[in-house]
């Protein structure tokens, strides 16, 4: 008697096939799908960061090096160091290096400067800054201490990244009467 020779795949072995290479498909697409997820998650923390490491840099060195406002022309107290400002939001102001009134606040959940009054944004409209904090030290004449701003931030990126960050700057001129 001849054997025959099977040529093909029974119905029961194609739905097998059918059915183990779709569950292969959709895991792997899952997989896909959160890796995707993962890289947004991954750019929005990188796009906070830089740009909150960016305006404090920015920031405390503008700080770091302003003068003392001899005649009150910036501050508002003749000999003052810094001081706080609130018309525009929550803010720092000081006479610069250049000898410039310049500003730092936050308006409407984004960091601002003013400088010799051209503003300018130091955070992008991708970002909101929930809270911008500004704590003093020794900014008085009445004091021994060097001048100290602590700077406190609390910002919101994309995809629920946030972030909170503080940073001490001291004048780096002395703080003498003169």
């Amino acid at each position: 008697m001849a054997t025959m020779k099977k040529n093909g795949f029974t119905l029961v072995e194609m739905i097998v096939t059918m059915g183990i290479f779709s569950l292969l498909i959709g895991s792997l697409a899952a997989v896909f799908t959160q890796i995707l997820q993962s890289q947004r998650n991954i750019s929005s923390t990188q796009e906070l960061l830089g740009q909150t490491s960016y305006a404090l840099e920015y920031m405390s060195r503008a700080i770091r090096m302003a003068r003392k406002d001899l005649d009150g022309s910036c501050t508002g107290i003749v000999n003052l160091n810094y001081s706080t400002t609130t018309s525009l939001g929550t803010g720092i102001k000081f006479l610069n290096s250049g000898s410039v009134c310049q500003e730092f606040y936050l308006e409407t959940g984004q960091l601002k400067e003013n400088e010799g009054g051209v503003v300018s944004p130091l955070t992008s409209s991708h970002l909101n800054v929930l809270s911008f904090d500004i704590v003093d030290s020794g900014w008085t004449q009445t004091d021994d201490n060097q001048p100290k701003v602590t700077l406190f931030l609390n910002i919101e990126g994309n995809n629920q990244s946030k972030i909170k960050v503080q940073t001490a700057v001291t004048q780096r001129n002395l703080d003498i009467m003169r």
